[in-house]
């Protein structure tokens, strides 16, 4: 509680995620505070990471994004009885005096301006899409996923099932929960990313196979292509014309190339900004006003891994930053949020796409010396009706450091980014890792769990114990007429249901020590073995190395995780 006499005048700007959450856990902890909630949009504490399933029809009752796990709506009669919070909706915070510590807000429909004074403010102001600087944005048509508002403009898009075909710009996590989303309305999608590759925060060969189980699903994908013009006729969206000159015939574009933090307010008010372009806070959340704390997608974080200054903008670590800045609002410094490891995860069609730490792209770019394993293998055992999954591990070569994991694949990949962003969180190393005491059951893990096997295959890496190769270093090889041998270890069976068709000769593993004479005479020649996941391409490798072999490779992951055309 306030150890002043008079009641602690709270104002918290902003009510999605960080805000409400600061704002309630302020009034835990003091009865008696003045909490002031102003939030410009009509409804408050949004679940917006629910919104791309309520637009495709997973749930149809849009108060459940706005409910308490009870079920009663979070509007301002809820704040004010439950809480005691008033909550201005439709409200605009406009000005922040600092000398004079207040907030100007203006409501939105009647204009009304209105000055409410603070001894403590929390700025929570989130972060606004950016959008294509190109002609004919202002078509009918043409939207964003941001807000709740733009949810149930979409849904009803779906609802009334009149739009056949749609683009959507951006080729991230949002653009693909999206797409999922008109793809379940019977809508003909293309999703269009500007870079090379979908979904940049993963390393290239396992985009790839994202991207082939997108198209897999009746959506197509143009990578390496930006969007130039929206045309249109009478005022609405007719088409996409692409960098290149092509046109997309389309009723409905839905842009979604990230955010830019909303910083006006708080650089309007003297406010320091750092580098990455979010407010500055230190660990307590306080910005450089002392009195004023700052949360959410407008702020930047400290990276766990690097020390960097980041941005994250995620709702769960808004509520987490939220919650701490609850507590110093009544306790001062007595809370603090040490940063983040950028853990996420989202559904794509039957995908799980996940990830924490750097990958390995980012890593080299931030001039780490790593070591990676690409693994892929079942969630639960073959008998317990397991499933694929795909995973690359990221390590510091020097230490061990685990930096790093991506998991996709229709398996449980949850469980197992979880498990590597608190081995990242605690710097484990590749060894603590694959020696971690994990659960197992057949319904639930293999006795070995994947995320244990990644840790070995890593760990047998950094020992020089396997020379692993890429499936894109492989297919790079094939493509430039290098002199290698591949030897595919798996069965005739395997072999005649589906090839991958780069010159490999079949040798099962089985046999392999009986046909040793059909292999290169020269021992420096490079080998590349590989099987359906390459357990048996190590084997074999071994095998090789023990003839006098010098230069064998295994193609991580094996067929599993091959991302190019296959032959059947």
């Amino acid at each position: 509680m306030s150890s002043s006499s008079a009641p602690l005048k709270i104002v918290v700007i902003g009510g999605s995620a960080a805000g409400p959450k600061a704002a309630a856990r302020a009034r835990r902890l003091d009865e008696h505070a003045s909490i002031t909630l102003i939030q410009k949009d009509p409804d408050l504490s949004m679940a917006s990471c629910g919104y791309p399933y309520y637009i495709g029809g997973v749930f149809d009752d849009r108060n459940q994004l706005i409910c308490t796990p009870a079920g009663i709506v979070r509007d301002p009669n809820f704040f004010e009885k439950a809480k005691r919070i008033e909550a201005l909706v439709l409200t605009e915070a406009v000005a922040i005096d600092r000398a004079a510590k207040t907030v100007t807000c203006r409501h939105l429909p009647s204009g009304e301006t209105r000055v409410i004074p603070y001894d403590r403010l929390v700025i929570a102001t989130g972060a606004t899409p950016l959008f294509p600087q190109v002609p004919g944005t202002d078509l009918a048509g043409i939207h964003t996923l941001h807000s709740l508002g733009d949810a149930d403009q979409l849904r009803a898009i779906r609802d009334q099932g009149q739009v056949r075909r749609a683009v959507v710009v951006g080729g991230g996590l949002i653009g693909f929960e999206v797409c999922e989303a008109l793809h379940l309305a019977g809508i003909q999608i293309t999703v269009i990313e500007k870079t090379d590759c979908i979904l940049p925060f993963l390393d290239p060969d396992l985009a790839r196979l994202v991207a082939n189980h997108v198209r897999a699903n009746g959506a197509d994908i143009i990578t390496g292509n930006g969007v130039a013009a929206f045309l249109g006729e009478h005022g609405r969206l007719t088409a996409v014309k692409l960098d290149n000159g092509t046109e997309l015939p389309c009723e409905l574009a839905v842009v979604a190339v990230g955010v830019r933090p909303n910083i006006a307010l708080a650089q309007a008010a003297g406010l320091t900004i750092g580098e990455q372009g979010g407010i500055a806070v230190d660990e307590y959340m306080r910005t450089s006003d002392p009195d004023i704390y700052a949360a959410g997608d407008c702020v930047e974080c400290t990276s766990l891994i690097t020390g960097r200054k980041v941005r994250a903008p995620y709702g769960d670590i808004a509520n987490l930053q939220g919650r701490v800045i609850g507590r110093n609002l009544i306790q001062p410094e007595t809370a603090t949020f040490p940063g983040i490891t950028h853990t996420g995860i989202c559904k794509i069609f039957d995908y799980t796409v996940g990830i924490t730490g750097l990958s390995a792209r980012q890593a080299r770019a931030l001039d780490f010396d790593i070591e990676t394993a690409t693994v892929a293998g079942l969630d639960i055992p073959g008998y317990m009706h397991g499933k694929l999954l795909i995973s690359l591990m990221v390590a510091e070569r020097g230490s061990g450091r685990v930096l790093g994991f991506q998991c996709i694949g229709p398996g449980d990949a949850s469980k197992r980014v979880a498990t590597v962003a608190m081995a990242i969180r605690g710097g484990l190393t590749v060894e603590d890792l694959g020696n971690a005491d994990l659960p197992y059951a057949p319904p639930y893990s293999l006795a070995l769990d994947h995320v244990i096997v990644s840790a070995h295959v890593l760990e047998n890496k950094l020992r020089g114990l396997m020379h692993g190769v890429s499936a894109a270093e492989v297919k790079q090889r094939v493509d430039s007429g290098a002199d290698c041998f591949i030897i595919d270890t798996r069965s005739p069976q395997e072999f005649e249901e589906m090839r991958l068709g780069i010159g490999e000769t079949l040798i099962p593993q089985g046999a392999l020590r009986g046909r040793l004479n059909e292999l290169p005479e020269d021992k420096d020649r490079e080998i590349i073995l590989y099987c359906k996941i390459s357990l048996r391409g190590y084997e074999s490798a071994a095998i090789l190395q023990a003839h006098g072999w010098r230069n064998v490779r295994v193609m991580e992951g094996g067929v599993m995780a091959w991302p190019y055309p296959r032959e059947k």
